[in-house]
């Protein structure tokens, strides 16, 4: 395949693909969530501008599963949490003894914020006020539970102090509406449609966490941020809440061609605002988010359309 000039996105039609790379899958999470909906947005521009393409979005476990099918080859792309990504790549955490050493990114897209979204009649107010409560911590291997585990033993709470419930988003809305569980966290980009139906049913109440808690978890977790979910972003949520924010990236296999990584990378950034008109977590995909908060190395395919674009590249980003 041919070295691809950097001139426009229009660029991208004419260049056929390999044999290989027809047919491509990305791992998304839930359809409650925001993966599914971007990398079906995704998808869907990669069947539009790539010549000979036929991507689909896959629905799935979310980050934790998605690193492995990345590892196995059975997902081309994948969106993941950064934290898990950076412990799938060091081998450490949930991948301890199972290191994936050929993950790469092509772009950062956007940033999750941890929600944690209770009824307004509820008592819970706080973190604290979880213990002996029945909460959803997101489902099995996602980036969710993850993200809970972490933000809550950084702040001496344990699974014993409540009753933990995994269930994907839907199912935490469901289960919130119906009484069966007291709260729910989410760690996804907002506004997530799962909460927005909540929120249409049911007044809501999202907890927010003091500065002390976001310290605590930062120090923790280094890819945690300070993140304010905005006023007005649920119906009934009446002021600013304030929480943790991580970025979400779409990672791949160090095998993948080359020139098909920067077919992907070039179509992102230069028909991001269709990407938009999917889901307003995109308006966070650029290149400066990319550079700034990706935790592994770059694909050499991703790092070239953005060299032949005039951007610095950090050499913690190189392989």
């Amino acid at each position: 395949m041919r070295t691809l000039p950097y001139v426009a996105a229009a660029s991208i039609l004419a260049v056929a693909l390999p044999a290989s790379a027809q047919q491509m899958s990305i791992a998304t999470g839930g359809t409650g969530g925001t993966y599914y909906p971007i990398g079906g947005g995704f998808a869907e521009m990669i069947n539009e501008h790539i010549e000979g393409a036929q991507a689909t979005a896959e629905v799935t476990g979310a980050s934790v599963e998605n690193m492995g099918l990345i590892m196995r080859g059975d997902a081309d792309m994948a969106l993941a949490l950064a934290d898990t990504v950076y412990q799938a790549y060091t081998g450490t955490g949930d991948f301890e003894g199972r290191q994936i050493e050929a993950t790469r990114a092509l772009a950062s897209m956007y940033p999750n914020a941890v929600q944690l979204v209770t009824l307004a009649e509820s008592d819970i107010h706080s973190l604290d006020d979880l213990e002996g409560k029945r909460v959803s911590v997101g489902a099995p291997g996602s980036g969710t539970e993850l993200n809970a585990r972490a933000l809550l033993e950084a702040n001496g709470i344990s699974y014993d102090d409540f009753t933990p419930q995994r269930l994907n988003f839907n199912e935490t809305a469901d289960a919130i509406r119906d009484g069966d569980i007291d709260a729910g966290f989410w760690s996804v980009g907002p506004p997530t449609s799962s909460i927005m139906n909540l929120a249409t049913t049911r007044d809501i109440r999202l907890i927010g966490l003091s500065d002390e808690e976001i310290a605590n978890a930062r120090e923790e977790v280094a890819v945690f941020a300070r993140y304010s979910l905005s006023e007005n972003l649920y119906e009934g949520m009446d002021e600013a809440v304030p929480t943790i924010g991580v970025p979400n990236v779409l990672v791949v296999n160090a095998a993948m061609d080359e020139a098909l990584a920067y077919q992907l990378t070039e179509l992102l950034f230069e028909h991001t605002d269709e990407l938009i008109a999917v889901h307003p977590a995109a308006n966070d995909t650029t290149v400066e988010f990319t550079m700034e908060s990706t935790p592994v190395p770059l694909h050499p395919g991703a790092i070239r359309y953005f060299e032949e674009a005039g951007v610095e590249v950090p050499d913690r980003l190189r392989p």
